[in-house]
């Protein structure tokens, strides 16, 4: 890394389906990017790029990513001589993959390999990877792996009840996701406990449109909802969560749907979405279609609090004790009439929420709950800030 600190940001890039997000960090002290940017509805004509700086700009993009990232860097000209790494996300890393690594050939290669196991995250985010190399190729790139913070999970948690040799020769095991938001709060809690990580006992619950929870034993996850895909857990934007296998071959006889067809149902129209009769997919418009007296929205809410509840209840089986129970990501951190429900559900502990703390998000540590109740908090998550630390880490 140069010694100069005017030459040492590192671009964050997180490619989804149809959208990028991207922050700039100015070095690896920066708690906060000097500026973020959000290329979204790609593969619409409605597509654009947004740059949130001083002043905001907002570019009406290329329709596809390779052509929303060359917009980005063309937006960042006069940054781009600074630059030292640019940390991609990748959602899946396998077994291949422990921790954040730098991207080479090799690297490249396996990851092509484990694809398979997140069709719809990893070829994007590899897509990601490639035209970045591409653009700026004397600039190291370091992949960071939402898989990566699992890994430290027992085979009692991670295997699955079916033939071993799934496993063995196909890898059909619980991966789990969202790893790098429960590595950034748990350690933010951490410091706010006053308490060492290693000494740390903690149920994180990240609620957005993709939802998880895990159980967080000394900073190392030892369960987790999410499974060999995304696809598992809690009930999340538009996406399922758990249903019993056998619906595949059900629905493939009832309504002659193909295996693939049926994966598609479940990662793209159920969850909220299907739920509350394709109403929406967004928590925001539910609670105001509920409050307008829609029962098909609240429907979809109170199957979602209620199977988020009794997944949180199953994790803490894998905790010795309790520390905090931690809401985080868009939902966790912004509704607090979902996080009152979820512990409202959750009957076997006395969990009693101070309205007016929730109502705020929590006090300066995030505490939202009463003080003789079981500890509950709010923490903004930060994976960007996660992966910018990584890159730093990787290349210096």
């Amino acid at each position: 890394m140069t010694d100069s600190t005017a030459a040492q940001k590192v671009l964050v890039i997180n490619c989804g389906s149809s959208s990028i997000k991207s922050a700039l960090y100015a070095n690896a002290e920066a708690h906060q990017p000097e500026l973020t940017a959000l290329a979204e509805q790609l593969g619409t004509p409605e597509a654009r790029l947004l740059i949130h700086q001083q002043p905001a700009l907002a570019i009406d993009a290329p329709h596809d990513h390779e052509a929303a990232l060359r917009a980005l860097l063309q937006q960042l000209s006069t940054q781009l001589p600074s630059i030292v790494g640019v940390g991609h996300r990748v959602v899946h890393g396998g077994e291949r993959f422990s921790a954040s690594t730098v991207i080479d050939d090799a690297t490249l290669s396996q990851l092509e390999q484990v694809s398979g196991l997140a069709p719809l995250h990893n070829p994007v985010n590899l897509l990601g990877i490639h035209t970045l190399r591409q653009l700026l190729p004397q600039v190291p790139q370091v992949a960071v792996f939402d898989t990566a913070f699992h890994q430290s999970l027992h085979p009692a948690a991670y295997l699955y009840g079916v033939p071993y040799d799934w496993y063995q020769q196909d890898g059909v095991r619980r991966y789990g996701f969202h790893g790098t938001s429960y590595r950034y709060v748990s350690q933010t809690a951490a410091q706010q406990l006053n308490k060492p990580l290693s000494e740390c006992r903690l149920l994180i619950a990240h609620l957005g449109n993709g939802c998880s929870a895990c159980a967080i034993d000394g900073g190392q996850s030892v369960d987790t909802t999410m499974g060999l895909t995304p696809l598992e857990g809690l009930v999340m934007g538009s996406r399922s969560g758990d249903v019993d296998a056998g619906i595949f071959d059900y629905m493939a006889r009832s309504r002659n749907l193909s295996a693939a067809d049926i994966v598609h149902e479940l990662n793209k129209n159920s969850g909220l979405k299907g739920l509350s009769n394709d109403l929406s997919n967004d928590m925001r418009t539910l609670l105001e279609a509920e409050a307008n007296g829609n029962e098909d929205a609240q429907r979809a809410i109170d199957v979602f609090c209620f199977r988020a509840a009794r997944q949180l209840a199953a994790l803490h089986a894998s905790l010795p004790a309790l520390d905090a129970l931690v809401f985080t990501g868009g939902i966790g951190e912004h509704a607090a009439a979902i996080r009152q429900r979820i512990v409202s559900a959750w009957r076997s502990l006395p969990f009693a929420l101070d309205p007016k703390l929730n109502a705020s998000h929590g006090d300066a540590t995030g505490r939202i709950s009463q003080p003789d109740s079981p500890l509950v908090m709010v923490i903004a998550t930060n994976e960007e800030r996660m992966i910018a630390a990584d890159t730093y880490e990787c290349i210096a």
